[in-house]
Protein backbone atom coordinates (compact mmCIF):
# COMPACT_ATOMS: atom_id res chain seq x y z
CA UNK A 1 0.00 0.00 0.00
CA UNK A 2 1.39 3.40 -1.04
CA UNK A 3 0.55 5.71 1.86
CA UNK A 4 1.22 9.12 0.27
CA UNK A 5 0.58 8.40 -3.41
CA UNK A 6 -1.94 11.26 -3.73
CA UNK A 7 -0.35 13.59 -1.19
CA UNK A 8 3.46 13.47 -1.58
CA UNK A 9 3.86 17.08 -0.48
CA UNK A 10 2.30 16.29 2.88
CA UNK A 11 4.99 13.66 3.33
CA UNK A 12 7.63 16.17 2.18
CA UNK A 13 6.40 18.59 4.84
CA UNK A 14 6.54 15.90 7.53
CA UNK A 15 10.08 14.99 6.49
CA UNK A 16 11.19 18.63 6.63
CA UNK A 17 9.75 18.89 10.15
CA UNK A 18 11.59 15.71 11.16
CA UNK A 19 14.84 17.03 9.67
CA UNK A 20 14.45 20.29 11.60
CA UNK A 21 13.72 18.39 14.82
CA UNK A 22 16.79 16.15 14.43
CA UNK A 23 18.87 19.19 13.44
CA UNK A 24 17.91 21.05 16.62
CA UNK A 25 18.47 17.94 18.76
CA UNK A 26 21.87 17.39 17.14
CA UNK A 27 22.90 20.98 17.85
CA UNK A 28 22.34 20.32 21.56
CA UNK A 29 24.20 16.99 21.75
CA UNK A 30 27.87 16.21 21.90
CA UNK A 31 30.78 16.03 24.32
CA UNK A 32 30.04 19.64 25.29
CA UNK A 33 26.32 19.84 25.90
CA UNK A 34 24.53 23.10 25.29
CA UNK A 35 21.16 23.98 26.73
CA UNK A 36 18.39 24.93 24.29
CA UNK A 37 18.59 28.53 25.53
CA UNK A 38 22.36 28.72 24.97
CA UNK A 39 21.90 27.25 21.51
CA UNK A 40 19.14 29.73 20.68
CA UNK A 41 21.20 32.70 21.89
CA UNK A 42 24.22 31.53 19.91
CA UNK A 43 22.11 31.21 16.75
CA UNK A 44 20.92 34.78 17.25
CA UNK A 45 24.49 35.99 17.76
CA UNK A 46 23.94 36.72 21.45
CA UNK A 47 25.79 33.72 22.89
CA UNK A 48 29.30 33.37 24.21
CA UNK A 49 32.21 33.11 21.79
CA UNK A 50 32.80 29.51 22.95
CA UNK A 51 29.21 28.45 22.21
CA UNK A 52 29.26 30.16 18.82
CA UNK A 53 32.54 28.41 17.99
CA UNK A 54 31.06 25.02 18.88
CA UNK A 55 27.89 25.59 16.87
CA UNK A 56 29.08 27.43 13.78
CA UNK A 57 32.57 26.00 13.33
CA UNK A 58 32.16 22.41 14.50
CA UNK A 59 28.59 21.11 14.68
CA UNK A 60 26.66 23.01 12.04
CA UNK A 61 29.00 22.42 9.05
CA UNK A 62 29.12 18.74 9.95
CA UNK A 63 25.33 18.51 10.11
CA UNK A 64 24.79 20.44 6.87
CA UNK A 65 27.39 18.28 5.14
CA UNK A 66 25.73 15.09 6.38
CA UNK A 67 22.43 16.22 4.86
CA UNK A 68 24.13 17.08 1.55
CA UNK A 69 25.87 13.71 1.42
CA UNK A 70 22.67 11.86 2.32
CA UNK A 71 20.64 13.65 -0.35
CA UNK A 72 23.32 13.11 -3.01
CA UNK A 73 23.69 9.39 -2.31
CA UNK A 74 19.91 8.93 -2.20
CA UNK A 75 19.37 10.52 -5.63
CA UNK A 76 22.31 8.57 -7.08
CA UNK A 77 20.88 5.33 -5.70
CA UNK A 78 17.44 6.13 -7.09
CA UNK A 79 18.90 6.70 -10.57
CA UNK A 80 20.93 3.48 -10.47
CA UNK A 81 17.87 1.51 -9.37
CA UNK A 82 15.83 2.95 -12.22
CA UNK A 83 18.32 2.51 -15.07
CA UNK A 84 19.14 -1.05 -13.94
CA UNK A 85 15.51 -1.84 -13.03
CA UNK A 86 16.77 -3.44 -9.82
CA UNK A 87 15.70 -2.22 -6.39
CA UNK A 88 18.88 -3.66 -4.84
CA UNK A 89 21.26 -1.51 -6.91
CA UNK A 90 23.11 1.35 -5.24
CA UNK A 91 26.45 3.17 -5.76
CA UNK A 92 28.30 1.21 -3.08
CA UNK A 93 27.32 -2.18 -4.47
CA UNK A 94 28.16 -1.65 -8.14
CA UNK A 95 31.60 -0.08 -7.79
CA UNK A 96 30.96 3.66 -8.13
CA UNK A 97 31.79 4.37 -4.46
CA UNK A 98 34.96 2.32 -4.79
CA UNK A 99 36.01 4.19 -7.95
CA UNK A 100 35.62 7.54 -6.24
CA UNK A 101 37.35 6.09 -3.18
CA UNK A 102 40.39 4.97 -5.16
CA UNK A 103 40.83 8.52 -6.49
CA UNK A 104 40.62 10.09 -3.02
CA UNK A 105 42.79 7.46 -1.29
CA UNK A 106 45.36 7.89 -4.05
CA UNK A 107 45.26 11.62 -3.29
CA UNK A 108 45.90 10.87 0.40
CA UNK A 109 48.77 8.57 -0.55
CA UNK A 110 50.44 11.02 -2.94
CA UNK A 111 50.04 14.10 -0.73
CA UNK A 112 51.16 12.49 2.51
CA UNK A 113 47.71 12.18 4.07
CA UNK A 114 46.73 15.82 4.44
CA UNK A 115 43.03 15.21 3.80
CA UNK A 116 41.72 17.08 6.83
CA UNK A 117 44.30 19.88 6.63
CA UNK A 118 43.59 20.90 3.05
CA UNK A 119 42.18 24.37 2.59
CA UNK A 120 41.37 26.87 -0.12
CA UNK A 121 41.35 25.44 -3.63
CA UNK A 122 42.61 22.07 -2.34
CA UNK A 123 39.25 21.41 -0.70
CA UNK A 124 37.52 21.78 -4.05
CA UNK A 125 39.94 19.30 -5.61
CA UNK A 126 38.47 16.41 -3.63
CA UNK A 127 35.01 16.40 -5.28
CA UNK A 128 36.70 16.85 -8.65
CA UNK A 129 39.05 13.90 -8.04
CA UNK A 130 36.23 11.74 -6.72
CA UNK A 131 34.07 12.79 -9.68
CA UNK A 132 36.80 11.74 -12.11
CA UNK A 133 37.22 8.42 -10.30
CA UNK A 134 33.47 7.79 -10.29
CA UNK A 135 33.06 8.79 -13.96
CA UNK A 136 35.99 6.62 -15.04
CA UNK A 137 34.52 3.68 -13.13
CA UNK A 138 31.08 4.25 -14.63
CA UNK A 139 32.65 4.41 -18.09
CA UNK A 140 34.50 1.13 -17.55
CA UNK A 141 31.34 -0.54 -16.28
CA UNK A 142 29.43 0.67 -19.32
CA UNK A 143 32.22 -0.42 -21.67
CA UNK A 144 32.50 -3.94 -20.26
CA UNK A 145 28.72 -4.29 -20.08
CA UNK A 146 28.33 -3.39 -23.77
CA UNK A 147 27.31 -6.19 -26.08
CA UNK A 148 25.07 -4.95 -28.87
CA UNK A 149 23.80 -2.48 -26.32
CA UNK A 150 23.73 -2.50 -22.53
CA UNK A 151 21.22 -4.51 -20.55
CA UNK A 152 20.42 -3.71 -16.89
CA UNK A 153 21.50 -7.19 -15.76
CA UNK A 154 24.91 -6.93 -17.43
CA UNK A 155 25.34 -3.44 -15.96
CA UNK A 156 24.82 -4.79 -12.43
CA UNK A 157 26.99 -7.89 -12.87
CA UNK A 158 29.89 -5.88 -14.32
CA UNK A 159 29.43 -3.32 -11.54
CA UNK A 160 29.73 -5.99 -8.86
CA UNK A 161 32.90 -7.32 -10.50
CA UNK A 162 34.32 -3.78 -10.72
CA UNK A 163 33.54 -3.28 -7.03
CA UNK A 164 35.64 -6.36 -6.19
CA UNK A 165 38.55 -5.24 -8.36
CA UNK A 166 38.61 -1.68 -7.00
CA UNK A 167 38.31 -2.92 -3.42
CA UNK A 168 41.48 -4.94 -4.04
CA UNK A 169 43.18 -1.83 -5.45
CA UNK A 170 42.20 0.09 -2.31
CA UNK A 171 43.75 -2.60 -0.12
CA UNK A 172 47.01 -2.45 -2.11
CA UNK A 173 47.10 1.34 -1.77
CA UNK A 174 46.45 1.17 1.97
CA UNK A 175 49.16 -1.43 2.51
CA UNK A 176 51.60 0.87 0.70
CA UNK A 177 50.89 3.76 3.08
CA UNK A 178 52.63 4.71 6.27
CA UNK A 179 50.72 3.99 9.48
CA UNK A 180 49.45 7.55 9.91
CA UNK A 181 48.12 7.77 6.38
CA UNK A 182 46.73 4.23 6.55
CA UNK A 183 44.63 5.08 9.61
CA UNK A 184 43.27 8.22 7.95
CA UNK A 185 42.36 6.33 4.80
CA UNK A 186 40.74 3.53 6.82
CA UNK A 187 38.56 5.92 8.81
CA UNK A 188 37.61 7.78 5.64
CA UNK A 189 36.70 4.57 3.79
CA UNK A 190 34.39 3.52 6.65
CA UNK A 191 32.48 6.76 6.11
CA UNK A 192 33.36 9.68 8.33
CA UNK A 193 32.57 13.39 8.31
CA UNK A 194 34.22 14.21 11.63
CA UNK A 195 36.61 16.72 10.01
CA UNK A 196 33.85 18.61 8.21
CA UNK A 197 34.11 22.36 7.78
CA UNK A 198 32.34 24.95 5.67
CA UNK A 199 34.92 24.50 2.91
CA UNK A 200 33.75 20.92 2.36
CA UNK A 201 30.12 22.07 2.37
CA UNK A 202 30.76 24.69 -0.31
CA UNK A 203 32.76 22.20 -2.36
CA UNK A 204 29.87 19.71 -2.49
CA UNK A 205 26.83 22.00 -2.55
CA UNK A 206 27.23 23.33 -6.14
CA UNK A 207 27.26 19.77 -7.51
CA UNK A 208 24.02 18.98 -5.69
CA UNK A 209 22.31 22.25 -6.70
CA UNK A 210 23.03 21.50 -10.37
CA UNK A 211 22.69 17.71 -10.59
CA UNK A 212 19.66 17.04 -8.36
CA UNK A 213 17.36 19.45 -10.26
CA UNK A 214 18.67 17.99 -13.53
CA UNK A 215 17.83 14.47 -12.31
CA UNK A 216 14.31 15.61 -11.37
CA UNK A 217 14.01 17.27 -14.79
CA UNK A 218 14.81 13.86 -16.33
CA UNK A 219 12.00 12.19 -14.34
CA UNK A 220 10.02 11.43 -17.50
CA UNK A 221 12.89 9.44 -18.98
CA UNK A 222 13.53 7.65 -15.69
CA UNK A 223 9.86 6.65 -15.52
CA UNK A 224 10.05 5.09 -18.97
CA UNK A 225 13.46 3.45 -18.49
CA UNK A 226 12.22 1.89 -15.27
CA UNK A 227 9.45 0.19 -17.25
CA UNK A 228 11.81 -1.28 -19.85
CA UNK A 229 13.95 -0.57 -22.89
CA UNK A 230 11.32 -1.83 -25.33
CA UNK A 231 8.72 0.62 -24.04
CA UNK A 232 11.24 3.47 -24.15
CA UNK A 233 12.27 2.71 -27.74
CA UNK A 234 8.61 2.40 -28.69
CA UNK A 235 8.11 5.99 -27.52
CA UNK A 236 11.01 7.20 -29.64
CA UNK A 237 13.55 7.62 -26.82
CA UNK A 238 17.22 7.03 -27.51
CA UNK A 239 17.72 4.57 -24.65
CA UNK A 240 21.52 4.36 -24.75
CA UNK A 241 21.98 8.13 -24.88
CA UNK A 242 19.63 8.77 -21.97
CA UNK A 243 21.12 5.93 -19.94
CA UNK A 244 24.61 7.37 -20.45
CA UNK A 245 23.49 10.83 -19.34
CA UNK A 246 21.80 9.49 -16.22
CA UNK A 247 24.76 7.23 -15.43
CA UNK A 248 27.06 10.27 -15.56
CA UNK A 249 24.71 12.25 -13.29
CA UNK A 250 24.53 9.42 -10.76
CA UNK A 251 28.30 8.91 -10.86
CA UNK A 252 28.93 12.63 -10.37
CA UNK A 253 26.56 12.78 -7.39
CA UNK A 254 28.28 9.73 -5.91
CA UNK A 255 31.73 11.20 -6.45
CA UNK A 256 30.84 14.51 -4.81
CA UNK A 257 29.19 12.77 -1.85
CA UNK A 258 31.99 10.24 -1.37
CA UNK A 259 34.67 12.95 -1.52
CA UNK A 260 33.15 14.62 1.54
CA UNK A 261 31.60 11.73 3.46
CA UNK A 262 33.79 8.75 2.62
CA UNK A 263 32.62 5.29 1.69
CA UNK A 264 29.11 5.37 3.16
CA UNK A 265 27.26 2.28 1.98
CA UNK A 266 23.52 1.52 1.93
CA UNK A 267 22.30 5.15 2.11
CA UNK A 268 21.68 5.01 -1.64
CA UNK A 269 19.76 1.77 -1.18
CA UNK A 270 17.52 2.45 1.82
CA UNK A 271 16.35 6.01 1.07
CA UNK A 272 15.06 5.41 -2.50
CA UNK A 273 13.41 2.13 -1.56
CA UNK A 274 11.56 3.66 1.40
CA UNK A 275 10.55 6.65 -0.75
CA UNK A 276 9.19 4.38 -3.47
CA UNK A 277 7.04 2.52 -0.97
CA UNK A 278 5.66 5.79 0.40
CA UNK A 279 4.90 7.78 -2.77
CA UNK A 280 5.09 5.24 -5.61
CA UNK A 281 7.47 4.91 -8.57
CA UNK A 282 6.81 8.21 -10.38
CA UNK A 283 10.17 9.96 -10.28
CA UNK A 284 8.86 13.51 -10.16
CA UNK A 285 7.56 12.60 -6.68
CA UNK A 286 9.94 9.82 -5.82
CA UNK A 287 13.26 11.70 -6.30
CA UNK A 288 12.58 14.71 -4.00
CA UNK A 289 11.27 12.39 -1.27
CA UNK A 290 14.36 10.18 -1.67
CA UNK A 291 16.60 13.23 -1.18
CA UNK A 292 14.75 14.24 1.99
CA UNK A 293 14.87 10.71 3.43
CA UNK A 294 18.58 10.45 2.60
CA UNK A 295 19.28 13.78 4.31
CA UNK A 296 17.29 12.70 7.38
CA UNK A 297 19.01 9.31 7.51
CA UNK A 298 22.57 10.73 7.41
CA UNK A 299 21.73 13.54 9.85
CA UNK A 300 20.28 11.07 12.35
CA UNK A 301 23.13 8.58 11.83
CA UNK A 302 25.70 11.32 12.42
CA UNK A 303 24.02 12.32 15.67
CA UNK A 304 24.11 8.69 16.84
CA UNK A 305 27.74 8.33 15.73
CA UNK A 306 28.76 11.38 17.77
CA UNK A 307 26.93 10.46 20.96
CA UNK A 308 26.68 6.68 21.37
CA UNK A 309 30.31 6.24 22.54
CA UNK A 310 31.10 9.71 23.91
CA UNK A 311 33.76 11.09 24.18
CA UNK A 312 34.83 8.78 21.33
CA UNK A 313 32.76 8.61 18.15
CA UNK A 314 31.98 6.08 15.46
CA UNK A 315 32.38 6.67 11.72
CA UNK A 316 28.93 7.53 10.44
CA UNK A 317 29.25 4.85 7.76
CA UNK A 318 29.16 2.15 10.45
CA UNK A 319 25.89 3.51 11.85
CA UNK A 320 24.34 3.69 8.38
CA UNK A 321 25.50 0.12 7.68
CA UNK A 322 23.89 -1.08 10.93
CA UNK A 323 20.63 0.39 9.64
CA UNK A 324 21.01 -0.48 5.97
CA UNK A 325 22.50 -3.98 6.04
CA UNK A 326 19.49 -5.64 7.79
CA UNK A 327 17.18 -3.77 5.40
CA UNK A 328 19.23 -5.01 2.45
CA UNK A 329 18.93 -8.61 3.69
CA UNK A 330 15.18 -8.08 4.08
CA UNK A 331 14.92 -6.86 0.47
CA UNK A 332 17.10 -9.72 -0.72
CA UNK A 333 14.85 -12.31 0.92
CA UNK A 334 11.73 -10.69 -0.57
CA UNK A 335 13.14 -10.32 -4.09
CA UNK A 336 12.45 -12.98 -6.69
Amino acid sequence: MILFKKSPWILAGLLVILILAVFVASLNTGVIRLSPMNTFNALLGKGSSENELILFDFRMPRMVLSMCVGAGLAIAGAIFQSITRNDLAEPGLIGINAGAGVAVVLFIFLTGGVLEEVSGLSVFMLPLLAFLGAILTAGLIYLFAWKNGVTPLRLILVGVAMQAILSAVLIVLQLSMEDRDFNKALVWLMGSIYSANWGYVWSVLPWLLILIPFAIYKSRYLNILHVGDAAAMGLGINVERERKKLLIVAAALTGASVSAGGGIAFAGLVAPHVARRLVGPKHERFLPISALIGALLLLFADMIARTILMPSELPVGIVVSCIGAPYFLYLLMKSK
